[in-house]
């Protein structure tokens, strides 16, 4: 997923149209997508989107994410974790990372290496 300045969200699965797609090492496809300045990019693994609640339902990811939209991507992850773990309370059955990425604008183009949140503030169970 790719949020665009704004807050208008791309979702890349749907976009296969604007995608260049070619054929790599056995088999893979390896997808080019655009990254504008000003965009952040936001990968995420199975264990998130298929975290389930006490009723069996699935996270609902992509709404949720959509909520904070306007977030950078530290406060981003806080409140997906935040709310990932709220909605699973606190029990997660699979592992599940988060990455988000923010290609600063040009003319703001500054030296930031950010900050990494450790997989043990996710409450996994072994």
């Amino acid at each position: 997923m790719t949020k665009r300045p704004g807050g208008h969200q791309v979702h890349h699965h749907a976009e296969r149209a604007r995608r260049h797609q070619e054929r790599g090492p056995e088999g893979y496809t390896i997808d080019a997508l655009s990254f504008e300045p000003g965009d952040t990019l936001l990968l995420y693994t199975d264990g998130v989107i298929e975290a389930r609640d006490a009723d069996g339902d699935f996270y609902p990811f992509e709404t949720r994410a959509a909520q904070w939209s306007e977030a950078g991507p530290e406060l981003l992850l806080h409140h997906i974790q935040r709310d990932l773990l709220a909605h699973t309370r606190g029990r997660l059955d699979d592992d599940a990372a988060l990455v988000a990425l923010r290609r600063e604008p040009d003319i703001h183009r500054r030296h930031h290496h950010g900050r990494v949140i450790h997989a043990s503030g996710f409450g996994h169970s072994s």
